[in-house]
């Protein structure tokens, strides 16, 4: 059976990279395919399948800024060949043209937020530019669109959570099954904490870090920010002598700030949240707005949630954990985080892949694929 794994870009390394790489060793012998590949920027397990990036690839360094040229350059791949194509999906990538024999099933992280959700929001990174603000603005239609189109194109979507498995349904109409990413729970560990929180994120807008970071400040709490983005330069400047900037870190560098860390916050809204469920495994708790994919995993004493994404209310949160703090067991927070293993993510995308599959169908292959889940 010739399996292609259409992934959406390959310009850095973050949680659907992640899933990428389970895939990877579902299925070591699939081709990728992608708008935008830079080897540097992927693991070793991505770099050793053949990948194969659209005639966009030159220029991914622009990459945000090629949204209305995606749909052709992925359009342009010749899938014809393959029995099984499976899309992650966060950015365009189930727009593929497949045969009428090939199966394609979508693995969605969230339906594209630039276009659904944050419209406004985006348009605001192009601020520097109007030429880039008018053009994006001239094809967002189309490429709503477009992309409410190539849904039913898709023969079986999985969400990565309950809370993305609802707006998939609100976005294009399709019923999908939750198979909860996975997360390599197993290579964390606790260690004693020290007088610091965490945060780790991309710095982008809609991740809400702002408040977060002037909240610490003023209160004179330390914090650890990991990360980068466009927001990076203008969160550094709420920033007081408290919070720490380190930018993007090694991932053994990750392990031991999550290890020692006093607590994890996650001030905005996830899709689900693979950063929240590795300060569970490091023996963490997590502080976090009681909004998305976090309200599935931070549940039975695992931190503190909190209403609104205001200082005030961050600020209540903290004082909370000061109080119940010592009451948290660190075991009982990594037996949490083992429900979202990666062995736990094979059973369940093997299973919900076996069910699309076997459906009606009795062919040669539909069996291969059933037994594969049921092994």
């Amino acid at each position: 059976m010739r399996v292609a794994l259409v992934h959406y870009w390959l310009v850095n390394h973050r949680g659907g990279e992640k899933v990428l790489e389970a895939l990877c060793r579902i299925f070591p012998k699939a081709d990728i395919y992608t708008l935008f590949y830079e080897p540097s920027a992927v693991s070793p397990a991505i770099r050793a399948m053949n990948v194969r990036a659209s005639f966009l690839n030159p220029l991914r360094r622009f990459y945000r800024s090629l949204l209305p040229l995606m749909p052709m350059a992925l359009e342009s791949f010749d899938l014809r060949n393959y029995d099984l194509v499976i899309s992650s999906e966060s950015g365009p990538a189930k727009g593929v043209l497949t045969s009428s024999t090939t199966r394609h099933y979508c693995y969605c992280h969230t339906p594209m937020r630039y276009l659904w959700e944050l419209y406004p929001a985006y348009l605001d990174e192009f601020r520097s530019s109007a030429l880039r603000r008018a053009v994006f603005t001239m094809s967002a239609s189309y490429l709503r669109t477009w992309d409410f189109s190539t849904a039913a194109r898709v023969d079986g979507f999985m969400a990565n959570s309950r809370n993305v498995k609802r707006r998939l349904w609100k976005t294009y109409r399709r019923k999908a099954r939750v198979v909860y990413p996975p997360v390599a729970t197993q290579s964390f560990q606790w260690r004693p904490s020290e007088d610091y929180a965490l945060m780790v994120a991309e710095m982008v807008a809609y991740k809400r870090l702002d408040y977060a970071i002037r909240c610490f400040s003023r209160m004179g709490r330390r914090l650890n920010v990991v990360g980068d983005g466009p927001e990076y330069r203008s969160l550094k400047t709420l920033a007081g002598p408290s919070v720490n900037f380190l930018g993007r870190v090694s991932d053994a560098d990750l392990r031991n700030l999550y290890a020692r860390c006093r607590a994890f916050v996650v001030p905005g809204e996830e899709d689900f949240g693979i950063a929240t469920v590795e300060a569970l495994a490091s023996g963490k708790p997590v502080i976090a707005l009681a909004r998305g994919g976090t309200m599935e995993i931070v549940q039975n004493g695992c931190g503190v949630l909190y209403a609104e994404p205001t200082e005030e209310s961050l600020e209540t949160a903290l004082r909370r954990l000061d109080e119940v703090g010592h009451l948290i067991e660190p075991g009982a927070l990594q037996a949490r985080a083992a429900e979202f293993s990666e062995a736990q993510f094979e059973r369940r995308f093997l299973d919900t892949l076996a069910r699309f599959w076997s459906r009606g169908s009795t062919d040669p292959i539909s069996q291969f694929v059933y037994n594969l889940g049921k092994t």
